[in-house]
């Protein structure tokens, strides 16, 4: 999820003429309901009918009945299923944690409590190494805090100082609400719930966490602060969007808004150009009036710190996380890991902000499959690179190669650290596509395909539209495929295509608000994030946020197919509350299970739908799911959907 996408940097791409657009896009935006035959455009060549290419293959339909779109207080699920709340907000995470009561809370409770706004939510089997359906350890973010959600009689900041009204007290809980949760989890009789007391379970925080930097930018000057000369040590990880499960079973966390966090001033220093290519400082907290490492004026290496991808062994509760630093530095997106056939794993990652790039790392090193511990390091040395979008359906993998093109000392760079630390700038220099808020990316193992998640872009103009961001004022976001070849990840050059445009499919381009007689359900808006079932098939998430233009309906999960002449349609699955998202969606090992985030109920334009003409607060909220209590504000939490009958979710 981008937050502060107004403040994005963006490079304008050569236009690209409208018959080659027509060529690569010529279908209309998804089609209504689960309706009707996909057009696509075939590579470089005219339009075709993908049920007479792929009839039959991938992964089998859906066979649950669609809800309607609609906005109301609470959730709701397909006809004979079930969501139930795993954990919200506030609930024991550590042994010994206290009850959650908002009107009493402390950091030191927070800290052994299930933190705010979960987003990435990612299984590890118990025991290690094995594909136990019933038992194993949730991996959740914990991405962001909103301090009038949080805290009783805050009410709404005033213009003048968004942060006014915030102690310091007040400061450390939104720390420690911060990062991560670790909890094991197990199913009996076809219902999951959290291991209470576990020793497994564990919390990671912004507030007194303390984890490494490894690889190229570990230990360099850029890094280095008067609290750690080393530069190789930070305390916490902020920001954590989306993520991804290493395959020897490790959890990658992927700091997106950092920029947020810091006030100050950069003028006159020497990573001011960094820092505005960044939009630093973000100014969203108060944490610098308190924390001086916050500060830029006063501790100006410190957001060289974060930005980075966090490996994490939650096998191991006592083990230090790392940054990864070879994975490159930006607002990090999802974190796919994939084992190439020749051994060597490869990693999806993309900047979530408008007009950001697309990423790819490929490790010099093989996984080893037998001894987890030879993989430690794995993600330490590699080579990083962006992707370029052609016209003609090819997309090629740039390297951020110290040495290579314009990564050279005559453009600032004197070594692989500085063009991990200045990713962004890099990638531009290369000729990287800037892309429509490249947000969610998995690799689907058993079509063989990449999805890349594109939200939306409303400042994308004309002028800047090329073939792999077709549309101008880009409201509501697309999905694009991309084929390797022989399904070799660590090619130089793909294959790619848009699989759907999403929106109202009444106005495909101008992103008309969807009104009561709209009686298909199948179209979303904003694709956030994404999952894979274990047959292929592919599921979305959807997060329109606050300063989008609404498309009338909250946020969900729908199922969307990708083979046959279905293709590129969609059926509704999952509905959200008022003013919440849906991200990190999950499946359990056998597929009777999909776990999802619900973030920031009653928030994000909720007093822009009927019914709900009010900003809200922890006082006055819009909801107060899922709990309903009249003494308890909104609270983000985990839902868990099980089907009726105990089979698989879809079937």
């Amino acid at each position: 999820m981008a937050r502060n996408d107004l403040r994005s940097i963006g490079r304008a791409p050569v236009a690209t003429l409208a018959d080659i657009i027509a060529v690569r896009c010529a279908r209309r935006t998804l089609l209504r309901g689960a309706a009707g035959a996909a057009l696509i455009a075939g590579v470089g060549g005219p339009a075709t009918l993908l049920g007479a290419a792929r009839a039959g293959a991938g992964a089998a339909q859906p066979a649950f009945a669609e809800i309607a779109h609609g906005v109301d207080e609470t959730h709701h699920v397909a006809p004979g299923y079930r969501a139930d709340v795993l954990i919200r907000w506030g609930d024991p995470v550590l042994p010994g944690a206290p009850a959650f009561d908002p009107r009493w809370q402390s950091a030191a409770n927070q800290a052994r409590q299930f933190g705010y706004n979960n987003d990435f939510i990612g299984f590890v089997p118990l025991p290690s190494g094995g594909a136990a359906p019933e038992h194993g350890l949730l991996c959740v973010n914990h991405e962001y805090t909103i301090p009038a959600m949080m805290f009783p009689g805050l009410g709404l900041p005033p213009e003048s100082d968004p942060l006014a009204g915030l102690t310091k007290e007040m400061v450390e809980i939104e720390m420690a609400a911060h990062g991560a949760s670790i909890i094991e989890v197990a199913r009996t009789g076809g219902h999951w719930s959290v291991v209470p007391d576990s020793a497994r379970n564990r919390r990671i925080t912004a507030l007194d966490t303390e984890m490494a930097l490894s690889g190229p930018a570990a230990g360099h000057a850029r890094l280095r602060t008067d609290a750690d000369a080393s530069g190789t040590r930070v305390i916490g990880m902020i920001g954590n969007c989306a993520g991804g499960i290493t395959p020897w079973g490790t959890y990658l966390s992927a700091e997106e808004n950092f920029d947020d966090y810091f006030l100050g001033a950069a003028e006159g220093h020497a990573e001011e150009e960094n820092f505005k290519c960044l939009g630093l400082p973000g100014g969203e907290y108060a944490w610098g009036r308190l924390h001086s490492r916050f500060d830029i004026t006063k501790v100006p290496n410190e957001p060289n710190r974060f930005g980075w991808i966090v490996e994490i062994d939650p096998l191991d509760p006592a083990a230090t996380p790392v940054k990864r630093s070879a994975l490159g530095r930006f607002k990090h997106e999802g974190a796919a890991a994939v084992v190439n056939g020749d051994g060597r794993v490869v990693l999806y990652s993309g900047d979530d902000e408008r007009f950001q790039h697309v990423y790819r790392f490929v490790t010099e090193g093989r996984h080893d499959a037998v001894d987890r511990a030879a993989n430690r390091d794995l993600l330490d040395r590699g080579t990083l690179a962006v992707a370029r979008f052609d016209a003609d359906g090819t997309l090629s993998w740039l390297p951020l190669v110290f040495g290579t093109g314009p990564l050279t000392p005559d453009n600032g760079f004197h070594s692989q650290a500085d063009v991990v630390i200045e990713t962004r700038r890099a990638a531009a220099l290369l000729g990287a596509t800037p892309m429509d808020r490249r947000e969610d990316v998995e690799a689907n193992p058993v079509s063989g395909t990449v999805n890349l998640i594109l939200t939306n872009n409303t400042a994308r103009k004309p002028e800047q539209v090329d073939a792999a961001n077709p549309r101008a004022g880009n409201t509501f976001g697309h999905i694009i495929e991309l084929r390797p070849a022989g399904g070799d990840h660590a090619l130089a050059t793909f294959r790619w295509e848009i699989l759907v445009r999403c929106g109202d499919p009444a106005a495909p381009e101008v992103g008309a608000a969807w009104s009561a007689d709209t009686t298909e359900d199948g179209w979303f808006a904003s694709p956030d994030h994404c999952a894979i079932d274990h047959g292929g098939g592919l599921w979305i998430a959807t997060d329109q946020g606050d300063k989008w233009p609404k498309s009338g309906t909250a946020d969900g999960v729908w199922r969307l197919e990708t083979e046959g002449p279905r293709r590129g349609t969609g059926r509704m699955f999952f509905r959200a509350p008022v003013g919440a998202e849906v991200c990190g969606p999950c499946f359990a090992p056998d597929d009777r299970a999909l776990f999802a985030s619900v973030q920031h109920p009653a928030v994000d334009g909720a007093e822009k739908y009927p019914g709900f003409e009010r900003a809200s607060s922890f006082d006055d909220p819009a909801t107060r799911w899922p709990d309903f209590a009249p003494d308890l504000p909104p609270r983000p939490a985990v839902v868990m959907i099980t089907k009726d009958d105990g089979g698989p979710i879809g079937s």
